[in-house]
């Protein structure tokens, strides 16, 4: 249990990192109904970026706005090929993560791996600042779940704001119906491509947030992303479902399954002392339990009679 203790405040900063991507992922397969594969790829794009331009001598904020652009060019080419080509969003995620294997490697010059020495760049947050806040080497406002905290806010506010908006509307319009919208005058293919490139420009943010808070950037850094978007997905709407009705609290769970999905993967590993080979194995499990509990729910649970029903 000391383990998981101690192991548990990195648990939830990475929670809350990855929180950012299936946020992303949310756009995409809850509001435009598309299942898009580009994350594996956009999610190491935006770590590849960052840590590169930071290298180059750019200012973080700088960097970071980079890995958001670059994440949105890559799902603006998943939707080019989905909405001009006519290929199949999945198929089109597919083309662009396999694609997006080199230029990420051509980013990092041709290296598997690009480290970030956060005693020579200015990072917004890092593993070691978990031991300095702990130690009061550094301010507690300084610890990175705070900063990913502040993050998550600002992100969430602005995808409020902005599917509030006409064009947000139209969006969310697009997803629920298309044929309906584009009798409506909605131009659907301009929104499916939109909705794309802001689902890839968060998905690389969250990459860029890991590599910095990793202190490198790995060339397999997003392979799985989507796993671990979904079961955020699926574990919000499954514990805070029927709590979180209003769109921005639905976001919120999206981050909030995140976290809970990080802290179940380091309570398994902690307690049962599980070789960490086997983490896709657990995390497939654990992602297994998770969409399986609405089905159990209704199959084996009785529903409860109205009042005034009868038998």
């Amino acid at each position: 249990m000391a383990s998981f203790l101690n192991a548990l405040p990195g648990a939830v900063t990475q929670g809350l990192i990855w929180g950012i991507m299936a946020i992303g992922l949310f756009i995409t397969y809850k509001l435009l109904d598309l299942s898009d594969l580009t994350v594996d790829g956009s999610f190491c794009t935006g770590g590849a970026v960052c840590v590169m331009m930071m290298a180059a001598g750019f200012n973080v904020w700088i960097a970071l706005l980079a890995a958001v652009a670059a994440g949105m060019l890559a799902g603006l080419v998943t939707g080019f090929f989905h909405t001009k080509c006519g290929i199949p969003a999945i198929l089109a995620g597919i083309l662009t993560q396999l694609g997006l294997w080199s230029v990420n490697l051509a980013i990092m010059d041709m290296k598997a791996n690009q480290p970030l020495n956060v005693n020579k760049y200015n990072v917004v947050l890092s593993i070691r600042y978990l031991e300095e806040v702990q130690y009061g080497l550094r301010p507690i406002w300084e610890h990175p779940a705070l900063t990913v905290v502040l993050f998550t806010a600002v992100i969430i506010a602005i995808l409020y704001w902005f599917f509030g908006t006409e064009l947000g509307a139209s969006i969310r319009a697009t997803g629920a119906n298309s044929k309906m919208a584009r009798a409506q005058g909605i131009n659907t293919n301009f929104n499916k491509v939109l909705g794309l490139a802001i689902s890839n420009g968060l998905v690389a943010l969250s990459g860029a947030l890991l590599s910095q808070y990793q202190g490198f950037a790995e060339i397999n850094m997003g392979r799985g992303a989507i796993v671990i978007g979904l079961a955020s997905i699926i574990i919000g709407e499954v514990t805070f479902g029927k709590l979180f009705r209003n769109f921005g609290l639905r976001l919120l769970a999206v981050s909030l399954g995140a976290v809970i999905y990080y802290i179940v993967i380091q309570l398994v590993i902690s307690l049962l002392e599980i070789n960490t080979n086997y983490l896709k194995l657990i995390s497939a499990l654990i992602v297994a339990v998770f969409l399986a509990v609405p089905f159990w729910r209704k199959r084996y649970l009785p529903k409860k009679k109205k009042e005034g029903q009868h038998a």
